[in-house]
């Protein structure tokens, strides 16, 4: 086996690490919000420290900065800042409307790279960018009567 060829059976999943300002919030946001669920945790002192999140076949981490560390993730300012996580759906049109039911914010969708587009901002500033494939013309946006 080549080097080149147990590199690619060897690498399995990337999943993104989010150091986020409040769990709490976080949580709230993305399972009660976004629909996610919480597959795996570290507790410390009955505190959720670090969180593994899924959502079909979609995982992400949060880690909430644990205070004036030296390298502390609020000394960055906004920690989500110039990061997008795109996610590919079946229908993102459908996921649109399953989050706007349940009162998260969104930009009006649009068609972009012939996909639909539905970007959400989570509370620390990560941009989620939850995407489907269409025939619509491209710059078309959603109209509220859809």
């Amino acid at each position: 086996m080549t080097g080149e060829t147990a590199l690619k059976r060897n690498v399995k999943q990337a999943v993104p690490f989010f150091g986020i300002s409040s769990m709490e919030r976080s949580l709230r946001f993305y399972i009660d919000g976004l629909g996610f669920k919480m597959t795996n945790s570290w507790i410390v002192e009955g505190k959720i420290r670090w969180c593994w999140l899924e959502l079909d076949q979609v995982a992400f981490m949060l880690q909430e900065h644990r205070g004036k560390e030296p390298n502390s993730w609020e000394l960055l300012g906004k920690v989500g800042t110039g990061v997008t996580i795109c996610f590919q759906c079946e229908d993102a049109l459908a996921y649109y409307r399953e989050v706007k039911s349940r009162g998260i914010e969104t930009q009006r969708p649009f068609v972009g790279n012939a996909m639909w587009v539905v970007n959400i901002t989570d509370p620390d500033g990560y941009q989620l960018s939850f995407q489907s494939p269409t025939d619509a013309p491209e710059e078309s946006e959603l109209s509220e009567t859809e």
